[in-house]
């Protein structure tokens, strides 16, 4: 008789159990316990971390909600919000904070580092904790704070060869840089993060798509049209942070640009109006989306409240009540959300 056949299972089980008394589930527990610590100890980083994601989509326990102070704690093994603050979005300076149980990151750093530092102190976070952050492209209102930051503090930076290259020739930086291709993906913690390719006048500009186990943000800002592929990778997003930059007759009227400045804007790498970001939100409206961020608005040539009454009367046609619609602006950050 082997241990293959079930009499001889079973007899086994019972001289376990008759020998341990009733302590014998508890001696299984343990030793269960013990071999499942062994697998994950000698698991790649990788092989965990993915698993460790399934295990929290597979979990039937409602997350806790998260109080307005983003509070560090986990609850046990429930799903654990992400955060988004948009620091300031505008044509001087673009930044957002992303935070989730295992990640806070940065896209864009394009104010000075203090700036930066003090916007992360109003919503109780500072540099120094940051996992990373992310470049779409080499424009000033985009990286100008990587100096104050990512070199002081050795915060790795991530971009493509192309960005990397127009940093450097641009700023002094000794980053710790993380270069990907423009279409790949790669791995933060719990957050698995997108790439795409947008059109602006960059070297090889790119959008994000930040995934969690909780929700997925986007950004999509600085880009002159929205391509096919922009548009079926902002459509996933459950908060998206899209440009609105001007009313275009507000920009052919304004007398402090020169008409080559206002050709490049309205060009297919430029920047999108209010109008096009309309079309945009309607064009990928699904139920995923409920937050949607009008950013990169133009001080001289747009104003809040027109681009939120454009874009707030298309997703009124179009039946999206369920979009909470907001606008960014350049000098605060927006409040918190919590997703």
């Amino acid at each position: 008789m082997t241990l293959r056949d079930p009499p001889a299972i079973h007899q086994c089980r019972r001289a376990f159990v008759a020998g341990f008394g009733d302590d014998a589930h508890s001696v299984l527990r343990l030793i269960l316990i013990f071999i499942v610590i062994v697998i994950l100890i000698f698991l790649p980083r990788g092989s965990r971390l993915r698993l460790r994601r399934r295990l929290r989509l597979r979990t039937k326990i409602a997350p806790r909600k998260i109080v307005a102070d983003l509070p560090r704690a986990t609850y046990g093994h429930a799903r654990v919000a992400v955060h988004l603050t948009i620091l300031g979005s505008g044509s001087s300076g673009n930044c957002a904070y992303v935070e989730t149980d295992e990640a806070r990151v940065l896209v864009d750093a394009g104010f000075s580092g203090r700036q930066i530092r003090q916007r992360l102190a109003s919503i109780g976070r500072a540099p120094e904790n940051l996992s990373a952050i992310f470049i779409t492209h080499e424009h000033t209102d985009h990286i100008n704070g990587l100096a104050g930051l990512a070199d002081k503090l050795r915060i790795p930076v991530y971009c493509n060869r192309a960005t990397k290259d127009e940093i450097d020739r641009i700023l002094n930086v000794r980053a710790e840089f993380r270069l990907f291709t423009s279409g790949e993906g790669f791995e933060i913690g719990d957050l698995t993060v997108e790439t795409f390719s947008i059109p602006h006048d960059a070297q090889d500009p790119v959008g994000y798509l930040l995934r969690t186990p909780t929700a997925n943000i986007g950004f999509a800002t600085d880009l002159g049209h929205v391509t096919r592929l922009v548009a079926e990778r902002i459509r996933h997003a459950n908060a998206l942070v899209l440009e609105s930059n001007h009313d275009v007759k507000m920009l052919q009227d304004c007398p402090r640009r020169p008409w080559s400045l206002k050709q490049r804007i309205l060009g297919r790498h430029g920047h999108l109006s209010n109008e096009a970001a309309a079309d945009c939100a309607a064009d990928i409206m699904t139920g995923n989306l409920k937050h949607l961020y009008l950013g990169h608005l133009s001080r001289e040539c747009n104003k809040p409240e027109l681009a939120q009454r454009v874009v707030q009367k298309r997703l009124d046609a179009i039946g999206a009540a369920h979009v909470r619609l907001e606008l960014t602006a350049q000098n605060t950050p927006c409040q918190t959300l919590t997703l």
